[in-house]
């Protein structure tokens, strides 16, 4: 077992659970490792998401895009945060959703198949996915409400109080389309910081 592969996600796992010897082995055997290169997409629109991702370093963007092709950011899952095109994944459906890789990015990721099985063979692992889900649902909910009731400026505001990094890390474009703004109005409310 490679410990620089798995430290991160040991880490992530023991701040929510007691994680013995045995059961971080069969973690290690279940979960892979790859890197995805910059704007690489791990799933295309009309493919069944077949992984759930853990993000050890890098960014991985989940998003949709309309008839006329214009993208629309649903997430993103930075370090040390699970993330996949979740109704695809949980129904093993086709997804609407593609998730591409915004940066070089060091991933675990796990099959649904082995993926179900450890929340069969664990019981604590459930407790994780839960946590996870509740932290992503909240998270999602906010961001819907802030859409639909907050002005453009307040929004922005919100991510430079809120999620510094985002700002920092990803391109104008990407960040005015998680914003639900245009990338004109963005630079205008850069300039007036």
């Amino acid at each position: 077992m490679d410990k620089n592969k798995f430290g991160q996600l040991r880490k992530y796992l023991t701040n929510h659970i007691h994680v013995n010897d045995e059961m971080f082995s069969a973690f290690c055997r279940k979960f892979k490792f790859k890197t995805f290169q910059r704007n690489e997409i791990l799933l295309k629109a009309g493919d069944i998401c077949s992984h759930m991702y853990f993000v050890k370093s890098g960014c991985l963007r989940i998003f949709m895009l309309d008839a006329e092709g214009k993208e629309s950011t649903r997430f993103l899952v930075f370090e040390d945060k699970f993330g996949t095109a979740f109704p695809s994944f949980t129904l093993q459906e086709p997804s609407l959703a593609y998730i591409q890789s915004l940066e070089t990015s060091e991933v675990l990721y796990i099959s649904y198949h082995d993926f179900q099985q450890l929340l069969n063979d664990f019981p604590e692992w459930e407790k994780v996915y839960r946590i996870n889900l509740e932290r992503d649902y909240i998270d999602s909910i906010k961001r819907i409400e802030s859409l639909i009731t907050v002005g453009a400026k307040d929004r922005y505001k919100l991510l430079i109080n809120n999620n510094q990094t985002l700002i920092k890390r990803l391109s104008a474009k990407i960040v005015a389309d998680y914003l639900g703004i245009s990338q004109e109005t963005l630079s205008r409310l850069k300039s007036k910081k």
